[in-house]
């Protein structure tokens, strides 16, 4: 045991000391690029940091298998230049049981990242599509799906709407019995409008029998009330973006993901992606050993039999293809072209049984 809690250690300083640089890498590039992205729009400094920072946790969890990796190598790459690796299997321990800490390491770190670090994606993920919307528009637009329909807030400089519907069509932009409340820029109340249907075209949504009540103060809103048998309504609203806020699973956490996959089912809207996400996030911790599996795979050797950079480049290589063939068999799943466990388990399933054969392959006993 003061073994494993040794290996342990080491495995858990490599994995902060690289987490932490890539982290800076991250905030780097991801900083640059609010600022080609805010271009022309009044946003300070102290804004798009903001910004930065409420995009690295999704960015950490997007690495979390290179860390892996990474963090493997260098601990057996260290062992075996100290012959701390040699010393262990002189005292009879073989290589694999060596593995038994970071092993324990990576699933632990797997299921933080699955119960911890997934539903602060989501919100994060939240708040900064809220501030780009306001940093853009003047306001955020949100979209939200309840056992009452759906419900979405646009607005712009000059004020804000909430639309709500009962029901849309399967294409995601047309809504059905639909209501309207605009406000002004300081907040009060402008008109209430309720319409048959709306189909959301570029830069409007077109109102069909559609009824508007002026609210106004010192105004009877019944005795002005205006029928219309077509109406349009400006919107920054697009259907990429409607579409997508229903399809982003980064969005939502894992534990409200059983429920919105239902509220989507009854509402018409296709629930693979969202199904084939939550068994990705639940077979997470075993993806992130198959990495730890990988990297030793290559490097429980000890220098003197040389080719230390070849063994590195292999890890790293083998680590992508297999973090590829996960990402394509997701892809498959939410296509339905494989079933949706198939698509989330067998790629870190198969992944731990190719590389515990390389270890066994190389284990010398």
């Amino acid at each position: 045991m003061i073994l494993d809690r040794y290996f342990a250690r080491r495995f858990i300083q490599s994995f902060l000391v690289i987490g932490l640089v890539f982290l800076g890498l991250v905030l780097l590039i991801d900083l640059i690029e609010q600022l080609r992205r805010f271009e022309g729009f009044e946003v300070s400094m102290g804004q798009l940091i903001g910004l930065t920072l409420l995009n690295a946790p999704a960015a950490i969890s997007e690495i979390l298998p290179l860390l892996m990796i990474l963090s493997t190598i260098v601990l057996f790459v260290g062992l075996a230049r100290s012959s701390e690796l040699v010393v262990t299997r002189a005292i009879g321990r073989s290589g694999i049981r060596a593995l038994v800490g970071p092993v324990l390491v990576a699933m632990v770190i797997g299921v933080l990242a699955v119960t911890t670090l997934n539903p602060i994606v989501a919100a994060t993920a939240v708040r900064y599509q809220s501030l780009a919307d306001t940093y853009r528009n003047g306001g955020p637009s949100v979209l939200s799906l309840s056992e009452e329909g759906l419900w979405l807030r646009q607005g712009d400089s000059s004020g804000q709407s909430v639309i709500h519907a009962t029901g849309f069509g399967g294409d995601g932009v047309t809504l059905f019995d639909v209501t309207i409340l605009s406000f002004g820029p300081e907040g009060s109340a402008q008109r209430r409008t309720i319409a048959e249907s709306a189909q959301l075209q570029e830069g409007k949504w077109l109102l069909n029998k559609a009824k508007v009540w002026p609210l106004k103060v010192g105004q009877n809103p019944e005795a002005n009330a205006v029928h219309h048998e077509r109406i349009e309504m400006p919107t920054s609203l697009t259907q990429e973006r409607i579409r997508d806020s229903l399809g982003r699973r980064e969005t939502v956490s894992i534990y409200d993901l059983p429920q919105t996959i239902e509220q989507l089912q009854q509402a018409g809207f296709s629930t693979k992606r969202h199904k084939v996400w939550l068994q990705v996030e639940l077979a997470r911790p075993l993806f992130l050993v198959s990495m730890v599996l990988v990297g030793a795979a290559f490097t429980m050797r000890h220098t003197r039999f040389g080719g230390t950079g070849l063994a590195v480049l292999s890890a790293v290589l083998l680590g992508f293809t297999l973090y590829f063939t996960r990402n394509f068999a997701q892809i498959l799943g939410e296509n339905g072209q494989i079933p949706v466990a198939l698509a989330a388990w067998a790629p870190p399933v198969a992944a731990i049984l190719l590389t515990f054969g390389l270890l066994l392959h190389a284990e010398d006993g």
